[in-house]
């Protein structure tokens, strides 16, 4: 199967096409950034992007990713490894406590400035609402992504 993450092609050998897109990530491909929570898609730490939209990849075949577009947390920073504005304000407004889920929050956070640049209290708990943060940050993670929609739609309006 081919595979194209983080703008790379990858040719996986000896994978069955039902296996779950995180362990083929993990495993195969040795990116570690994306993290197996609960295995039933219902924490978000295991969240990914195919084609721009946010998927959990420890339920989804690496069949389904043939084709498409994946983007992981190792994904999420520009090329030269500069970092993303949601990676820049969940560290200014310390998000992280354990970190665990913290990847999986900030690719469905990334999936929704891009389709809601200017998100509310609202659409941002609607858009969360999938990711469970044991550490509770759920406040932090708010500010940080109202942070980082006022810089991006700075960038724009500049």
């Amino acid at each position: 199967m081919r595979l194209n993450v983080n703008g790379r092609d990858y040719l996986v050998n000896d994978v069955d096409g039902s296996t779950p897109l995180l362990w083929v990530l993990r495993d195969h491909l040795g990116l570690r950034g994306t993290k197996y929570g609960c295995g039933i898609a219902q924490c978000g730490a295991c969240t990914v992007h195919l084609n721009g939209e946010p998927v959990r990849s420890c339920t989804l075949p690496v069949s389904a990713a043939v084709g498409k577009q994946v983007t992981t947390i190792e994904g999420l920073a520009g090329p030269d490894g500069t970092l993303h504005v949601l990676q820049k304000a969940w560290i200014e407004h310390d998000v992280s406590q354990c970190g665990y889920c913290q990847a999986g929050q900030l690719m469905s956070a990334a999936a929704l400035l891009k389709s809601k640049p200017r998100p509310t209290d609202a659409d941002i708990d609607a858009a969360m609402a999938g990711n469970l943060c044991r550490c509770g940050t759920y406040l932090r993670i708010r500010k940080a992504i109202h942070a980082a929609a006022r810089e991006l739609n700075e960038e724009t309006t500049s």
